[in-house]
């Protein structure tokens, strides 16, 4: 039995992974999520604003990051949404421009919102750098239409809206150094408050921002979407993920844990 255990053909090793993976997803296993400093740190300074306030959000990844990313775009609107909070949207990446306008749409729809009224997808313009500090003196003077190409003059939202100075909060959702820009040219140069959520990778590259202030809160990986969610009320697919992870590395501790008692315990009999 011992033998047996020691030598277990790795294919028992991934079949019992894959049904780490189904099962948790087939029943809703759903395992306790503490909230962390930084993502409850995000979400009362959101919860905070008064109605009628106005956050910035960029969706700064492309398809490749969205499985971490979605889920906090998506509670994040919810959120904006539920509490009367404007959201002007926008993306420094090409290719964000079609999952963040499917998104908007999606989440506006289930909330009701009106697009123009509650929410306005600016879209892309290529030149992150110029982007940015473009916006600090005048945001129709980058985007001078919506994303259909309804110029910003006849957007409802964008009424009062003329640079930072009327914006209350930008959430960048990042998979790459897109909150380094923002801080640097948005933060430092206007005062613009900064929020982030980024993905697993580049979490150690945030916690300096948050140290000196710089970033008011942020959401890391899929563990932060989760926490998100959790603080919503709206468990989806980041508490599904993170579900499907917890029960993968469990397996995995488990199976460490039984090898190297069966080793111990076959060598010791050798030894004998």
């Amino acid at each position: 039995m011992l033998t047996r255990i020691v030598n277990m053909d790795r294919r028992y090793v991934f079949i019992l992974v894959a049904l780490a993976v189904i099962i948790p997803m087939l029943f809703s296993v759903s395992l306790p999520v503490s909230i962390s400093q930084p993502t409850q740190n995000l979400y009362d300074y959101i919860e905070n604003l008064p109605a009628g306030s106005t956050i910035m959000l960029a969706f700064d990844y492309g398809p490749s990051s969205l499985a971490e990313l979605n889920p906090m775009a998506r509670a994040i609107l919810i959120q904006c949404f539920r509490n009367d909070i404007k959201v002007i949207a926008l993306t420094l990446y090409a290719d964000g421009t079609t999952l963040a306008s499917t998104l908007i749409k999606e989440v506006a729809e289930e909330a009701q919102a009106v697009d123009g009224e509650d929410y306005v997808f600016l879209g892309f313009r290529p030149g992150a750098t110029q982007v940015i500090l473009g916006m600090g003196t005048e945001i129709a003077g980058v985007f001078e239409t919506d994303l259909s190409g309804k110029p910003l003059s006849e957007i409802p939202i964008m009424k009062n809206i003329v640079n930072y100075d009327q914006i209350d909060l930008l959430v960048d959702l990042a998979s790459s150094a897109t909150p380094d820009a923002w801080i640097i040219y948005a933060n430092v140069q206007y005062g613009l408050k900064i929020g982030a959520g980024v993905t697993g990778v580049m979490i150690s590259q945030m916690f300096p921002y948050l140290q000196t202030g710089q970033l008011v809160g942020l959401m890391s990986g899929i563990l932060g979407a989760a926490e998100y969610e959790n603080l919503v009320d709206v468990p989806d697919k980041g508490m599904q993920w993170i579900n499907v992870e917890s029960f993968v590395h469990l397996l995995i501790v488990l199976l460490v844990v039984i090898g190297n008692i069966a080793y111990l315990i076959q060598r010791e009999r050798e030894e004998s």
